[in-house]
């Protein structure tokens, strides 16, 4: 049986039945646990991630769209979330639903590793397929952790998310807002979103290596702080075309800061992005 996924998976990791695939944090949220363990364990999910990345990288030239994304995108999705909640922000599964912390992890989670699936047959409106295969996918996923009205719920907020990830659909939730952001975190030392043209010297293709690391802090005037260390200032343009652009529409505007540390020589600039 062909298995493209497992194909460039070390043997150790075959072995270990691919684990640990996201590396997420749990923090004993036992819902999101047994997604993960489903995530795991499902050859056709992650072999969707590759197929996208065949898709985008080798037949569109463009970024990674794969597990390696996903991985990036659901921890920065994550962390967002619960700085956000330490700093008593309800997620709208509560506030609408009434349903817990712990649920809202499992939304941002699920629609970040499921946001760019319809990237496996087509870039153009690939949000609207990734939202109809992830529902299939969820059909299978959630009915282990939750009844049936609880699925739906968090079904319906999941692909509200993977759908208003991309323009010009906009976030009506927390979650959603926070997965459209964190899709833009995923930029560091020439992981750029925006395309370029390889062996072309432009602004596309300096900004695209100059970006060292993103970070995700809590903040002090408002409560995330996304800190972007470059090596250049051209570096500016991919967060004012991906980051700056994702947040503006994306609901959160008031709770996300953002701060560039540009290394010129032996100095140290900062810049502050006004959103």
């Amino acid at each position: 049986m062909l298995q493209p996924f497992l194909r460039n998976v070390p043997k150790q990791r075959r072995d270990e039945k691919l684990s640990n695939i996201l590396s997420i944090p749990v923090r004993g949220n036992e819902k999101l646990q047994a997604v993960l363990d489903f995530v795991d364990e499902d050859i056709e999910l992650q072999t969707l991630w590759r197929c996208a990345n065949v898709l985008a990288v080798n037949r569109l030239g463009y970024n990674d769209h794969g597990p390696v994304h996903v991985k990036i995108v659901a921890n920065g999705a994550l962390k967002m979330l619960r700085i956000l909640g330490q700093r008593g922000v309800e997620p709208s599964i509560g506030s609408d639903y009434g349903m817990s912390a712990e649920d809202a992890e499992v939304v941002v989670v699920l629609a970040s590793i499921m946001h760019d699936l319809g990237m496996a047959s087509v870039r153009e409106a690939h949000e609207i397929y990734s939202a109809q295969i992830a529902l299939d996918i969820l059909r299978r996923c959630l009915p282990a952790v939750y009844t049936t009205e609880e699925t739906t719920v968090v079904s319906s907020e999941i692909i509200h998310a993977i759908v208003s990830h991309h323009a010009p659909s906009l976030p009506l939730t927390i979650e959603a807002g926070i997965v459209k952001i964190a899709d833009a975190l995923d930029m560091e030392k020439g992981r750029a979103r925006v395309p370029y043209e390889k062996g072309r010297m432009d602004i596309h293709s300096v900004s695209a290596t100059s970006i060292e690391s993103v970070s995700i802090e809590e903040g002090e005037e408002k409560p995330i702080t996304i800190l972007i260390e470059m090596t250049n200032p051209s570096g500016i343009f991919q967060v004012d075309n991906l980051l700056g652009a994702k947040i503006k529409g994306s609901g959160l505007e008031r709770y996300v800061h953002v701060e560039a540390r540009v290394k010129e020589g032996e100095e140290i600039r900062v810049v502050k992005f006004e959103i």
